[in-house]
């Protein structure tokens, strides 16, 4: 090569002169040398200014290979993955909805976030935390933020994945792990309920295996959302229980903002159909009895609640356990007077495997029967027409639980028991005795079909077989008590429940 194109590609690559003296500066080779210079631009110029070689530190290869990754994702991976798991949601919705009686609600399934910010911003929310700024004194910020809080506190994240993939499953696996399950009664007037309505489901409060029970019940019927206490706000049970559709309350809360929040949650997830259920007692029965109404959740709905809205149906649901799982809890707690019953996890944890043991190895076979009774629905419209009130309808409520509470073995044979009996015969002539008035004032009885006899082995063999009942069939001094909580469940025969239907 001569001299003359030698130097003509020196002059076509002179206007890379400053790039590559920039580049190699960048590059850590510090200020190059003349014939250095001359010789990259030669090279440069050989291979054309588009097809050039570079060399680039590793720590800058790397960072530039992280932004295009991030890139990448961001504006195509992440937006492609998200259209693809949705689409399967709303097919899996779809496939679901399909075959439930009562469809999964938009506002079940609205963004967690997106219904705080509908709650907390409601009119009558922010014109109650106004009302309490002016009440307390603290700034109208202070106040709407507080507001807030107890929104986020309250909303649920509903996942219909976690619900019926895991839920329900998860509940119809424990409560058969655990109890017989039976059905005592279907009102017929369900099948012919409003399907544009409101459902909630009113129930007694036996154990804390109420809302498993219950959740596997209904679960082709619909998703429910159960309004659960203070004792559910640990982690991780909280996230879960959230997960499925529950809303937490502060039962003893005086505070006006917050029971205005709770409030406008109630009624908004009412006036957009939402299936609940609500333990109208306000808490676990102490006494083994069905006890009056709290009104405080009833009152809400009822409040919000305008002629041109949608009905809303209760349905009344009773329910019975052979053997409640917190018994003595429940007792002390009785016996202390204070609600707030101290539950060891680890304790529970330990009795959780013994038992899960025993049941592997034959030796367990649960305990007893778990029962529920479906009532006749009531309308709040046809109520309301009849001029009726908020405590005429707590009251009519508790009446028709009461009506369809099952009644069953082991209970049956502690009301037989009463004081104690002289002989096995004594006792089996009572049992049969309770059957036939109870049978006959119409109680909803879930018994053996076997007969009497079957009756009385299998409500008296749990009994003695835990030091409630000795085997001379009188009553254990110091579990009395316990022997009245079972028998206290079961209504006298005069006062029991209207004929079936």
């Amino acid at each position: 090569m001569g001299y003359a194109t030698y130097r003509a590609n020196v002059n076509r690559c002179a206007a890379a002169m400053p790039f590559v003296r920039l580049w190699r500066f960048v590059a850590g080779g510090g200020r190059p040398k003349s014939d250095e210079v001359i010789d990259e631009v030669f090279a440069f110029g050989q291979g054309g200014p588009m097809f050039a070689m570079v060399a680039v530190p590793v720590w800058l290869l790397v960072l530039i290979l992280g932004f295009a990754a991030i890139s990448f994702a961001t504006h195509f991976l992440f937006p492609s993955v998200r259209w693809f798991f949705r689409r399967r949601a709303e097919k899996a919705l779809s496939r679901l909805n399909a075959r439930l009686d009562r469809k999964i609600d938009l506002f079940k399934l609205a963004q967690r976030s997106d219904m705080v910010a509908r709650l907390a911003y409601d009119a009558k929310v922010v014109e109650a935390a106004m009302a309490h700024a002016a009440q307390t004194g603290v700034p109208g910020e202070v106040a709407f933020e507080e507001a807030r809080r107890y929104a986020r506190e309250i909303v649920p994240g509903f996942s219909a994945t976690v619900y019926f993939g895991f839920g329900t499953r998860a509940a119809k696996w424990l409560s058969r792990l655990l109890f017989r399950v039976r059905v005592g009664k279907v009102d017929q007037a369900l099948g012919r309920l409003d399907p544009k309505a409101t459902i909630i489901f009113v129930m007694n409060h036996r154990s804390n295996m109420d809302y498993v029970l219950v959740t596997w019940l209904v679960a082709g019927r619909s998703a429910v959302s159960y309004a659960v206490g203070e004792w559910a706000r640990v982690w991780p049970l909280s996230a879960l229980i959230r997960s499925m559709g529950a809303y937490f309350i502060r039962r003893g809360s005086r505070n006006a903002l917050y029971r205005r929040v709770l409030a406008r949650y109630v009624q908004m997830a009412t006036a957009e159909g939402t299936t609940q259920a609500i333990f109208l007692e306000g808490g676990l029965s102490l006494d083994g009895r069905v006890g009056p109404a709290k009104l405080g959740l009833l009152s809400y709905i009822v409040e919000g609640w305008e002629p041109v809205d949608r009905d809303v149906v209760f349905v009344p649901v009773g329910l019975a356990y052979d053997r409640v799982l917190e018994d003595r809890v429940l007792i002390e707690a009785a016996r202390s007077g204070a609600r707030q019953s101290r539950i060891r996890p680890l304790w529970v944890a330990g009795k959780a495997l013994r038992f899960q043991w025993a049941r592997f190895r034959g030796k367990s076979r649960g305990f007893g029967t778990a029962a529920a009774g479906f009532g006749a629905p009531v309308s709040l419209r046809a109520h309301r027409v009849e001029g009726g009130t908020v405590e005429a309808l707590g009251e009519r409520l508790m009446a028709a639980i009461a009506a369809v509470v099952p009644v069953l073995p082991v209970p049956l044979v502690a009301k037989a028991l009463g004081e104690g009996m002289a002989s096995r015969e004594e006792l089996a002539a009572r049992v049969a005795a309770l059957i036939d008035g109870l049978r006959a004032s119409g109680a909803v009885l879930k018994l053996p079909p076997q007969g009497s006899a079957a009756v009385l082995e299998e409500g008296l063999t749990p009994l003695i077989r835990r030091g409630i009942v000795s085997e001379t069939l009188q009553p254990v001094a110091a579990e009395r008590d316990l022997l009245q909580f079972y028998a206290a469940s079961v209504p006298e025969s005069g006062l029991a429940a209207t004929p079936q239907t």
